[in-house]
């Protein structure tokens, strides 16, 4: 799926959809519609789904997925991610994404967008 392949209709509900974001201390609620202006943002496909992160296309050769959560339900898709594309640091590469499905549509649309430091996951055993 390309953006490039979306109907108008398609492209209006994307731009209707406001998401949040801290990303190197800048804060804030932000529009759909000013990411497709400004960025140059594509559909990744995560688990054969596909997805639309505030990212430009061009760090997605650097984002490396470390784990997914869809909802019971699969509107609803949590991202763990790192992107290399400014620096392999734990403190400077993970990011944590909340998408949704867009309702009447085939992809998820992040609605939240945040740095994350990378934290392992603990090693907890089963076994006594």
């Amino acid at each position: 799926m390309k953006l490039s392949d979306l109907d108008s209709s398609s492209l209006a509900a994307i731009k209707a959809v406001r998401w949040d974001r801290i990303i190197e201390k800048h804060e804030g609620p932000e529009d759909w519609a000013s990411v497709l202006e400004w960025y140059d943002p594509e559909f990744t496909m995560i688990e054969g789904r596909a997805v639309l992160l505030p990212v430009e296309r061009s760090h997605h050769d650097n984002i490396t997925i470390l784990r997914t959560i869809w909802s019971a339900d699969g509107n609803s898709l949590t991202l763990f991610l790192k992107d290399t594309t400014y620096g392999d640091d734990w403190f400077m590469s993970g990011y944590m994404a909340v998408c949704d499905r867009i309702p009447k549509q085939d992809f998820y649309l992040a609605i939240l967008y945040h740095e994350w430091f990378i934290i392992e996951p603990l090693n907890i055993s089963t076994s006594s």
